[in-house]
């Protein structure tokens, strides 16, 4: 039976660049903000780049925050958020001073480092992740697999449990988080060649 992919389209996320990789492996992917649609989504992802506060906002005036608490909070369906995707399903943000979805209880910090000099912000290109617990999400992906990031900021998670997996860009950061059917990357799999077309299909394949 085939999978059914929604791909949140928020005006604020890459979400093209998934959509492509989806196609690639096959799968029934679709962009859109349309609510009928992401109801009847088997899957839904939930990309992004740019700004926390400007996305929640964007979210709210598209009257799609509660349709994605309803799926993924009471539905139970499988969500991913990559990057700032994974950063609003946190409960509030410095950046914009923001509240976020509150899937994943935690706040997001912009990225402070002593070493301005080895240490960039934003933190970009590849790095590796430590996984710290068995997943379906992660099955077929070796430890310390390394994936491609860029991101200022950072989700500390109240609830160690949360975490799936760390980085370390001069102080180790979650860099993946898994609440039951709900899963978070800092990092883009749609950009870390064939590992992250591996976490994609894994995700999809739930």
């Amino acid at each position: 039976m085939s999978k059914s992919i929604v791909i949140i389209d928020y005006c604020s996320g890459n979400h093209f660049s998934v959509q492509k990789k989806l196609d690639r492996l096959g799968y029934n992917a679709v962009s859109t903000n349309d609510p009928q649609v992401i109801q009847q989504a088997d899957k839904i992802i939930l990309p992004g780049v740019g700004h926390f506060g400007k996305a929640m906002k964007n979210l709210a005036h598209l009257n799609l925050i509660e349709l994605l608490n309803k799926e993924a909070l009471e539905h139970g369906k499988p969500i991913l958020g990559i990057c700032l995707g994974m950063q609003l399903m946190a409960s509030h943000s410095e950046e914009g001073n923001s509240q976020g979805l509150n899937w994943i209880q935690g706040t997001v910090n912009r990225i402070l480092v002593k070493d301005t000099l080895k240490f960039k912000v934003p933190h970009t290109g590849w790095n590796q992740v430590n996984f710290i617990k068995k997943s379906k999400f992660i099955h077929d992906i070796p430890n310390r697999s390394e994936f491609y990031f860029v991101h200022a900021y950072h989700l500390i998670c109240n609830d160690e449990a949360d975490v799936l997996g760390y980085s370390n860009y001069e102080a180790k950061f979650v860099s993946a988080v898994q609440r039951k059917n709900i899963f978070g990357v800092q990092f883009h799999p749609e950009k870390s060649h064939d590992i992250g077309l591996q976490m994609i299909k894994n995700f999809v394949e739930l």
